[in-house]
């Protein structure tokens, strides 16, 4: 149990590790042409990251008991989707960046096609691993993994929060407006890393509300981190283009509190996510490390 930022670091790297021998595992080198999608699928899968959304999953699931073969499993099916996310985002019709992990994105590394593709197939392979009876032997607890990753990934998800992210240029977001907008593009899959967790270990309803709780105000905070970073580290230490939103004409929480306030804001989040832990006791203080983390990271 990580009681110090140290411990919480070395968790998180343990997370990683079991998440990218998993991925490692199931995508194995073909011979022949497809070859290609494969090797930009790794590269997009395997290398760089944070782990945390795999950490949330693991650290949610210990909570329960859960077997860490499944925890890890599904945490991996999560971890597709988001670096799917990631190559699509990066392309040019999208935020057209670069940079990705302190690397070419997926796009400069291959070429533009063959990172669409490996995207769709980093996609559909979530949902392949969560629907495989080595995930849990209950098709039912299989079958609410997969509707509550397709609703966290889709048009009322992180898809839909990356089209108001593309129209927010013209539509002049308040900062309720911008909120909503993270908590679709960044917050649901923050919101599944958590939830998983919770039905792997079949948690009753106040449990199940009370990590719902947390993983809104961890999203939020995790998000206005990320903008208050954006404009005060540089490319190399984010590993991505800074000060990208502001150029593009943006909204960001640094643009509507300033500089201060936002830094305020996602203490708070930070702070309310911690209280929502009250029911799980010393437990949950993995949990609590990760809603320090997101306020006090560097990139």
């Amino acid at each position: 149990m990580p009681e110090t930022a140290a411990d919480f670091h070395t968790a998180r790297e343990q997370a990683t590790a079991l998440v990218r021998a998993q991925l490692d595992d199931i995508l194995r080198l073909p011979q022949g042409p497809e070859r290609r999608l494969v090797e930009a699928m790794r590269y997009a899968a395997l290398d760089g990251g944070k782990g945390f959304r795999p950490f949330l999953c693991l650290a949610t699931s210990d909570l329960f008991g859960v077997a860490q073969s499944q925890a890890v499993r599904v945490a991996a099916a999560l971890e597709c989707v988001h670096c799917y996310s990631l190559a699509h985002d990066d392309l040019p019709a999208m935020d057209d960046d670069d940079l990705r992990r302190g690397r070419p994105s997926l796009h400069k590394a291959y070429d533009e096609a063959t990172a669409i593709l490996a995207g769709d197939a980093l996609l559909t392979l979530a949902f392949e691993i969560l629907a495989d009876p080595a995930t849990h032997a209950e098709a039912e607890v299989r079958l609410a993994l997969v509707a509550n990753l397709a609703r966290a990934a889709g048009m009322d998800g992180m898809v839909g929060g990356q089209t108001l992210d593309i129209l927010s240029p013209d539509l002049s977001l308040d900062v309720a407006e911008l909120t909503r907008l993270q908590g679709l593009k960044t917050g649901a899959l923050i919101g599944f890393s958590v939830a998983a967790g919770a039905v792997l270990g079949a948690a009753d309803e106040p449990q199940t509300a009370a990590l719902k709780d947390y993983a809104q105000d961890l999203g939020l905070a995790f998000q206005i981190a990320d903008d208050v970073l954006d404009v005060t580290q540089s490319s190399a230490t984010l590993g991505k283009t800074a000060g990208k939103d502001k150029a593009d004409g943006k909204a960001t929480f640094v643009s509507l509190l300033g500089l201060e306030g936002a830094q305020q804001e996602a203490e708070k989040r930070a702070a309310q996510a911690e209280a929502h832990l009250s029911p799980f006791g010393e437990t949950a203080d993995p949990l609590r490390q990760a809603a320090q983390f997101v306020i006090q990271r560097k990139n």
